[in-house]
């Protein structure tokens, strides 16, 4: 059946919007998966403020390009469903890469698009091994605090030390 201009119009701005909300995609390719499947999915990205939309391939390049996100027409071949990352594209690409063990031959990774620059499935890979942007802050807090709480330990071992030499030094006298 035959989708309306209308209907394709549409579909072009639902994709135009997750795409201006996004930090990143992941495009993949599903086969003979259940709807069941395509829930379980949509919820555990849901949890890390991703999307799972199954999309029309023509339409989804017209919504790149109007977006001004780059092209790369051999991953729009075949059904695709794209991964939209909103907040913390790396997160969402390790939960994609995790489910995809789940769905194992169901749902396989192409590639995607992240800060302009097209992903190979091995660059989303990579992308999904690095730390998520709370474990980066922590990590930065951890360098930030480091240094003081060096400090901090040697401006008590010096305050400690100043009444053990006192005590050092009076019990040599009391000795003498």
């Amino acid at each position: 059946m035959a989708i309306t201009k209308q209907r394709k119009d549409e579909l072009v701005q639902v994709y135009g919007d997750l795409l201006g909300q996004a930090t990143g995609i992941v495009v993949t390719e599903y086969r003979n998966i259940t709807v069941a499947q395509v829930n379980q999915i949509r919820e555990k990205l849901r949890d890390v403020q991703g999307a799972y939309v199954v999309t029309k391939n023509t339409l989804f390049q017209i919504a790149l390009k109007n977006a001004g996100w780059p092209v790369q027409e051999d991953l729009y071949a075949g059904p695709t469903a794209v991964v939209f990352g909103a907040a913390n594209f790396p997160q969402v690409a390790k939960t994609t890469v995790g489910f995809l063990k789940d769905f194992e031959g169901l749902v396989t990774i192409k590639g995607g698009i992240m800060a302009g620059q097209t992903l190979t499935a091995h660059q989303v890979d990579v992308v999904s091994n690095l730390p998520s942007l709370d474990e980066l802050r922590a990590q930065l807090a951890g360098l930030l605090v480091q240094p003081a709480t060096g400090l901090v330990s040697v401006l008590n071992a010096a305050v400690a030390g100043v009444p053990q030499v006192l005590q050092a030094y009076v019990s040599k006298h009391e000795a003498a």
